[in-house]
């Protein structure tokens, strides 16, 4: 299959182009949905063959105004193939690659959040499907949310096999650590100690099946009062594919992961990797990372974990989320529910 980036874009292509949209019925300038607080609405349900190449959305709560963490208290859901569950659940913003319940002006390859003040959010990772396709917004914002949005896809038929399109948003606050009194002095709780095994690393992703890991958001939200020397990070990756008890793949830390260096304290964007916001003074607050694996996807035949160290030796105690994304040869139902609007709050930082 033939993509559409700029060395190809003279070729003949072969589907027929449409959209979803939420432009006014009427011929007016309402173009938008109303989502009641609570309520649930699809806003694609397309029955045959297809491939969707963008999302664009935008949302403000009534009143002209964004309600506070309104991008963790929206979810959106995606199924493929008349599946029961989803193969996509995320808080809206963690999905289009922002934790926290905020948005920031980023580019990636396959996410971007665009002015003004990144609430113009894009979604650029392909989805095919032969049989049938629906996405679903849930509010549950305590106002109603108004919804703007485009969903570009292609009518077309299959000629390859296909994968299909999958993502998970997960928070641990806090995973399992180490309380600093149990150790003699700072360097001691940032270095010691040895993890081989991976007990206890924060879980990205963890499932069964075909297919290839394409990355991942992950957010960190530092939470420890120090003026000693703070970087949250010296967390290893590692990864277990197929069942292997020690990671099939090792890292060496967390801004190795995500293809940075030297503990950093600059936002960066490049289109596989970068760092949208790197804390404040001493990496307090909030982190958020990217690493998308699109020119070097990790396959799997039976299964996949994917982890990483939260500090050297799983030590701290801070607030970790992430969003996974991956392609599967079957569409993999999601059963566990989202954790409540509650439980998924961002914490308030000091």
């Amino acid at each position: 299959m033939i993509g559409h980036d700029l060395s190809t874009i003279y070729l003949p292509k072969k589907g027929i182009r449409r959209r979803e949209s939420s432009w006014d019925r009427s011929g007016g300038n309402d173009d938008r949905i109303y989502i009641k607080p609570g309520e649930s609405r699809v806003i694609f349900d397309i029955q045959g063959s297809g491939l969707i190449e963008h999302i664009w959305m935008t949302q403000m709560n009534f009143g002209d105004i964004i309600e506070e963490n309104a991008f963790r208290k929206i979810v959106i859901k995606m199924y493929w193939e008349n599946n029961s569950y989803p193969s996509v659940i995320a808080p809206l913003g963690d999905f289009f690659g922002m934790g926290h319940g905020i948005s920031h002006n980023f580019v990636s390859a396959p996410l971007q959040m665009s002015p003004q003040d990144g609430r113009g959010l894009n979604c650029w990772w392909p989805m095919p499907f032969k049989e049938h396709a629906k996405i679903e917004i849930i509010n549950e914002c305590d106002t109603t949310l108004m919804l703007y949005y485009y969903i570009d896809y292609e009518l077309k038929t299959f000629d390859e096999d296909i994968t299909y399109f999958h993502a998970l948003w997960h928070r641990e606050n806090p995973p399992k650590g180490k309380d600093r009194s149990e150790f003699d002095n700072f360097r001691d709780y940032e270095f010691s100690g040895q993890n081989l095994d991976g007990k206890d690393n924060y879980v990205i992703l963890d499932i069964e099946g075909e297919g290839h890991y394409c990355g991942c958001n992950l957010n960190i939200d530092n939470q420890l009062d120090t003026s000693d020397w703070d970087w949250p990070g010296e967390g290893d990756d590692m990864i277990f594919i197929d069942g292997d008890k020690l990671p099939t793949i090792n890292g060496t830390g967390t801004e190795d992961y995500i293809n940075c260096a030297w503990c950093p304290n600059q936002e960066y964007n490049a289109p596989y990797h970068g760092i949208i916001i790197p804390g404040k003074d001493n990496w307090k607050g909030k982190i958020t990372y990217y690493r998308y694996h699109i020119l070097d996807p990790i396959t799997f035949k039976k299964s996949i974990k994917v982890t990483i160290e939260h500090g050297h030796n799983n030590h701290r105690t801070d607030d970790y989320s992430s969003t996974a994304y991956w392609y599967m040869k079957q569409p993999f139902g999601i059963k566990e529910n989202i954790l409540s609007v509650k439980e998924r709050l961002p914490l308030k930082n000091k």
